[in-house]
């Protein structure tokens, strides 16, 4: 079985939707939520991941085996969401072995070239349907 680890910070937003719409889509994997903080992993427990945890270990063990991370693009920019992704988390999940889906956003200073304005629920779906052909 698959194993998707699930990466958020801030209120949890994308992470929750993320978890929301492969549940509903039946996505036969282990899904593991991670927040950056308690708040973000309580918004993505909503959704009923297979596990969850908050902070930088939980971010970088879950990076070792995942087979699929996905989050919002600031997952691998240190400083990033804030300041809420550490160094280590950038590395934990830039050198892991997985496929990592990034949802590209603008909020932390840092712009995808080629990527126009597109709804974050557009966004949600076409990562779900990576995800769905990748299991």
């Amino acid at each position: 079985m698959k194993k998707i680890v699930v990466i958020d910070g801030q209120g949890g937003k994308i992470g929750a939707q993320l978890i929301g719409a492969l549940r509903a889509k039946n996505i036969p994997a282990e899904i593991i939520a991670i927040g950056t903080n308690s708040s973000a992993t309580a918004n993505m427990l909503k959704n009923a991941p297979d596990a969850a945890a908050t902070g930088e270990n939980p971010v970088i063990v879950a990076c070792r085996d995942a087979d699929i991370i996905v989050g919002p693009i600031g997952i691998v920019i240190a400083d990033a969401l804030y300041g809420e992704i550490t160094p280590a988390m950038a590395v934990a999940v830039g050198q892991s072995r997985a496929v990592r889906i990034l949802i590209p956003m603008t909020k932390c200073d840092s712009m995808v070239m080629g990527v126009g304005e597109v709804m974050l629920g557009t966004l949600i779906n076409e990562a779900v349907e990576r995800i769905s052909a990748i299991v």
